[in-house]
């Protein structure tokens, strides 16, 4: 999993609320090839007119957010079915960042899962963050140390997460990597116990 330490780059508004899972990516997408791939079908409905090509009343398509690695949503993104492919989606995007009012909460756990950072805001400074991305190229920057948001006016909006899940992101660790970092302690208790109840543990 990529490690997040510090992303810096436009943020693009997608105000919408209640931006469910099979909008962010149709299941029958999913089987289309590796999660990778799924970045081109990422918010399609939206993102392409009927003949294939590009929507330009889409905000991530206009020129200025293209690439942008910061998403800033409307509350309950992310709500519906759970569907991992969700976050390879939006990675698939560029995106690295969602920031939001709320979240789903099986989409919420999944970024953490796979490297993206999800920010729950109160709604004014998700609304200041919105003004000034709309009237300024500068960039924005997440940093994950800090637990900052630096706008592109140079100020600071705090954020929390939780501490273990902070911790799995700036080592770039799921569940599974985490818990390998113990595991000289756990293969230490397994020695240990298969001496104290050998009928227990089946043959190896």
């Amino acid at each position: 999993m990529q490690a997040f330490t510090t992303v810096t780059g436009r943020a693009v508004p997608l105000m919408r609320t209640n931006i469910d899972t099979d909008v962010i990516i149709r299941i029958e997408r999913l089987t289309a090839g590796e999660p990778s791939t799924l970045g081109t079908y990422a918010f399609e409905a939206w993102r392409y007119l009927p003949d294939g090509t590009e929507n330009p009343d889409f905000t991530p398509n206009q020129p200025k957010y293209r690439g942008a690695p910061i998403l800033i949503a409307g509350r309950n993104f992310g709500c519906g079915s759970s569907r991992e492919g969700a976050v390879h989606a939006l990675q698939g995007m560029g995106l690295r960042c969602v920031i939001a009012e709320s979240f789903g909460d099986i989409f919420f756990g999944n970024c953490f899962q796979n490297g993206m950072l999800p920010i729950r805001l109160p709604d004014e400074n998700i609304q200041t963050l919105v003004a000034e991305t709309n009237v300024s190229e500068v960039p924005c920057t997440i940093d994950l140390k800090l637990l900052t948001i630096t706008t592109p006016s140079g100020r600071t909006i705090p954020f929390t997460t939780d501490p273990q899940r902070r911790e799995a992101l700036l080592e770039g660790l799921d569940d599974i990597g985490l818990t390998l970092k113990y595991e000289a302690d756990i293969t230490k208790w397994q020695t240990q116990d298969r001496l104290a109840r050998p009928w227990v543990w089946l043959p190896t």
